[in-house]
């Protein structure tokens, strides 16, 4: 695993903007970052999103932990987080990208149910028959995440909630056999799975360690292989997260905020999101605006 060591950790491919931010989905074509980079997106990884790739029209060779795959027909690639991965793409090819932030995956996870087994493992799936059904979803989603229409956020959802759906059907019952690397990335998720359900109650990182099967040792260990910082800073970004989103999107005061995260009072959680933010709640509040 010294491999994750050396390979960047990009939020998006090119940008050093610190994830997260209040976005949880992102949507682009494959020409407006991949034609920027000569159309070879090197080897990356992502520490907290899963990213989808539907490739129309063109060819790509595609780099997931090592191994490269040709592929020249309609495809949907799927990148799970941690998983070290690169594009080329022959000039002018078409198609998507889809970034999806674990927190959305969770939320989606918890509608259907059960854990989403086809974002669990890297696999390219050839959509064949239903090449026109997909390129219509994600050129959709694309439209629809470029606007600022009434109901954006349902209707994105909606169209993601499909898209799932279709992409764990093609994959049931023939997932490969876990490997090593893959257990410990899996140990990740978990973690990442375990502060979704828990990140306002400020439990202990131990409990969060025994949820996982391991010390709080290993757990800081794995954290900073893969995420390049502590365990209790990965929980702290999941709460600046919600903080983030909460000043953005919701009219609740600074008070009620700090009540809702779980923080004991409002100065406490002033100062805490200051450290992470640079400015305090209220300025953030009224960037945002701006």
């Amino acid at each position: 695993m010294a491999q994750h060591n050396i390979v960047p950790v990009f939020k998006l491919y090119g940008e050093q903007m610190g994830w997260p931010t209040p976005e949880l989905l992102h949507c682009e074509s494959i020409h407006q970052r991949s034609s920027l980079y000569e159309w070879h997106i090197r080897v990356h990884q992502h520490a907290e999103l899963v990213q989808i790739l539907y490739l129309h029209k063109g060819q790509a060779e595609i780099e997931v932990e090592g191994e490269k795959t040709v592929v020249t027909e309609a495809s949907i690639q799927v990148v799970p987080s941690l998983c070290v991965h690169g594009f080329r793409f022959s000039p002018g090819t078409q198609g998507y990208v889809l970034s999806l932030a674990l927190p959305l995956l969770t939320r989606f996870e918890a509608e259907f149910g059960r854990q989403m087994a086809v974002l669990s493992r890297p696999h390219c799936i050839a959509v064949k028959h239903s090449r026109m059904h997909i390129r219509t979803l994600f050129s959709t989603l694309l439209d629809e995440y470029q606007q600022d229409n009434d109901a954006r956020e349902l209707m994105l959802h909606a169209m993601l909630s499909a898209l799932l759906v279709w992409l764990n059907r093609q994959v049931q019952g023939a997932l490969p056999v876990e490997d090593k690397a893959e257990r410990r990335r899996s140990v990740m998720r978990q973690f990442a799975r375990q502060i979704e359900s828990h990140y306002r109650e400020h439990l202990p990182l131990s409990d969060y360690a025994q949820a996982v099967g391991l010390s709080v040792t290993h757990l800081n260990y794995l954290c900073h292989e893969f995420y390049d910082c502590s365990a209790l800073n990965v929980l702290h970004q999941r709460l600046m997260l919600e903080a983030k989103r909460s000043l953005q999107y919701t009219s609740m005061t600074v008070t009620q905020l700090s009540d809702y995260l779980g923080f004991s009072d409002a100065t406490y959680f002033s100062r805490f999101f200051r450290r992470y933010a640079g400015v305090s709640p209220k300025i953030f509040r009224e960037n945002m605006k701006k």
